[in-house]
């Protein structure tokens, strides 16, 4: 074989490299090393081939002296494997410098095909990568990325279940003067601590290991690019005044988390009609001049409310404008208010997100938060004043009129305890120089206290904002600003610490989840699991039985369906077992979300994306 055959030079190699914008995927150093060594085995082999070729004469013909054509050919052949070392070490250096690419997550399938075209080109033979290409592209199956988040969340609450029963033990150590008891349990408690973080952090480390990295990132962009062009193609119908519409008024009497999440719900409704949304905003009274004002239009080419005729709802599929009640007076109920999930999309949620419904009202809330230049340069320079950086921890603490009436008090050490868990678990794989912590409230004295109590921590935040987010003065537009940056800097969070009772907590937990492929497991809740207000039944479905052994807790078998209440965070749930009637508590690790996945429109006109 010529040695030519074999060359391969960088400058070739880094004319094929994709550009910035088109390799941001990510696929780990395994994949990469396992191309090196399938690389140096297509350069031992072609090595053997051209041994063979080049001492042929000699294995046929023995017998005959060693004329000077071979003894030629045999040190053209010395010549030609010191050429091959020299071009292996050159591959090596490339193939080295391919893998530092796929480690820092700049390479994807499309770049793993043209390497394997380039080197075809250089040796003339067909290569293949194992499949490497096609694990790439097709990546892990459902079951698998199910599983693997059940095994994140299973630790979890074991961990939920383990330490709340040491502390009971721990009270009564303390109760019973048995110091050195509740002493050793205290040691127990942070050793245990410890092991959970490192079992959380190697669950993670294996997911990105297994090289499906890239393939969750390919995939979170296209199913939200499918869903953002469909919500386009509704809300910029070809003829407005032949367009079915339904009308919303925006003017809610509750704040703006409340608010966002009724224009959300209207848009879902418009969604699931095939209506495009009229958002009635005037005299709006978080802004005067109206939802354009903040954020862009919903359409650029269907605002008018008129039509031929008009109805409330339900109407009929031929009535032209419905008018939308606020969901509390929503009659009759359709079946794909939230947590409803889209039919035709549901196996690509469940298998790239770990809670598909709050990945669809994220949806939802990403085409209509799109904010004016003005709105962005506004929290651009808000995000640059206060030196926002990565890592930061948002914690939201809800104060003023929620607590008593819809939440319980909750103290910043309660809050501080899971951000501190947070920067524990960061610091076991990288150093962390500044633990800094985005604070919003509606409480002026929580920020000030915040930094008395935890000198170790760097507090982001205004207290001005919470200020202005007072009951007195939520509506003026100062108060807007502030409840602006808060969420934007909320959901800009590497982990959300908050309670889920809060709106303003739920809606950033929303936005969080347009930001990353999945970002269901970024949260900590000190109250209620997630909820969305006028929602469907939230439904779980026993996997294990369960024989109920403690006061208060309710047997179950494998397929009952269970109505959740909320989580424990102590390792149980409370629901009803819709099977017996039976409510109380159950094991949380014993049951699963039920999707409510419901037939919506499947919007043939708008193209899925190859």
């Amino acid at each position: 074989m010529q040695g030519e055959i074999v060359q391969f030079n960088c400058s070739e190699f880094k004319s094929h490299q994709a550009t910035q914008s088109d390799i941001k995927i990510a696929m780990n150093l395994r994949s990469s090393n396992k191309i090196l060594a399938q690389a140096a085995i297509i350069l031992f082999f072609f090595w053997v081939i051209a041994l063979i070729l080049l001492t042929r004469p000699l294995l046929n013909n023995q017998q005959s002296e060693v004329s000077n054509d071979v003894l030629q050919r045999l040190s053209k052949a010395v010549s030609e494997l010191e050429n091959l070392k020299v071009r292996n070490q050159e591959l090596q250096w490339i193939l080295t410098n391919f893998s530092h690419e796929a480690q820092s997550g700049k390479i994807n399938g499309n770049v793993v095909e043209r390497l394997r075209s380039t080197l075809e080109d250089k040796i003339r033979v067909p290569i293949g990568f194992g499949g490497l290409e096609k694990k790439l592209i097709d990546g892990p199956s459902k079951e698998y990325e199910v599983k693997r988040r059940a095994i994140y969340r299973g630790v979890q609450e074991i961990w939920y279940f383990v330490q709340q029963e040491l502390e009971k033990l721990k009270k009564k150590g303390h109760d019973q003067s048995a110091p050195e008891l509740a002493s050793l349990i205290q040691e127990i408690l942070n050793s245990g601590k410890e092991h959970e973080i490192v079992l959380l952090n190697d669950v993670q480390e294996l997911s990105s290991m297994e090289g499906h990295d890239a393939w969750r990132t390919t995939e979170s962009r296209a199913l939200s690019d499918l869903v953002q062009r469909r919500l386009h193609y509704l809300q910029n119908p070809v003829d407005c005044s032949k367009a079915r519409k339904l009308v919303c008024n925006l003017n809610k009497s509750c704040g703006y988390g409340c608010q966002i999440h009724h224009a959300a719900y209207c848009f879902i409704m418009a969604y699931a009609t095939k209506r495009t949304l009229i958002l009635n905003s005037k005299k709006w009274r978080y802004h005067r001049g109206g939802w354009e004002k903040v954020f862009l239009p919903l359409s650029d080419t269907c605002t008018d409310p008129s039509g031929l005729d008009r109805s409330n709802w339900p109407g009929t599929n031929e009535t032209q404008v419905i008018e939308l009640p606020i969901v509390d007076m929503l009659s009759p109920r359709p079946p794909f208010l939230p947590l409803a999930i889209p039919r035709d999309l549901s196996d690509r949620m469940i298998r790239l997100h770990g809670d598909p419904q709050v990945w669809w009202i994220g949806q939802f809330m990403k085409y209509l938060l799109r904010y004016q230049p003005e709105t962005q340069k506004m929290l651009d320079q808000a995000k640059e004043k206060m030196n926002f950086k990565m890592p930061v921890v948002g914690v939201h603490v809800r104060r003023t009129d929620k607590v008593g009436t819809e939440a319980a008090f909750h103290s910043i050490d309660e809050y501080m305890l899971f951000v501190a868990d947070f920067f524990n678990k960061l610091e076991m794989k990288e150093k962390v120089d500044v633990r800094r912590v985005y604070l919003a409230s509606d409480d002026p004295s929580v920020l000030p206290e915040a930094k008395k109590k935890y000198p170790d921590y760097e507090f982001l935040g205004d207290v001005s904002i919470a200020k202005g987010a007072a009951v007195a003065t939520r509506y003026t537009d100062s108060s807007l600003r502030g409840i602006l940056v808060d969420i934007h800097m909320l959901a800009h969070s590497d982990h959300l610490v908050c309670t889920f009772s809060s709106q303003v907590c739920r809606l950033a937990y929303e936005i969080m989840q347009t930001l990353h492929p999945d970002a269901s497991s970024k949260f900590k809740s000190l109250d209620d699991i997630y909820y969305y207000g006028g929602q469907g039944p939230h439904q779980q479905t026993a996997i294990y039985s369960h024989k109920a052994h403690r006061t208060g807790e309710i047997s179950m078998e494998i397929g009952d369906v269970l109505g959740i209440a909320g989580n424990h965070w102590d390792g149980y749930s409370k629901g009803i077992n819709e099977r017996t009637k039976q409510s109380g508590l159950y094991p949380s690790f014993k049951a699963v979300d039920k999707y409510n996945i419901v037939d919506f429109p499947i919007y043939s006109e708008v193209a899925v994306a190859a």
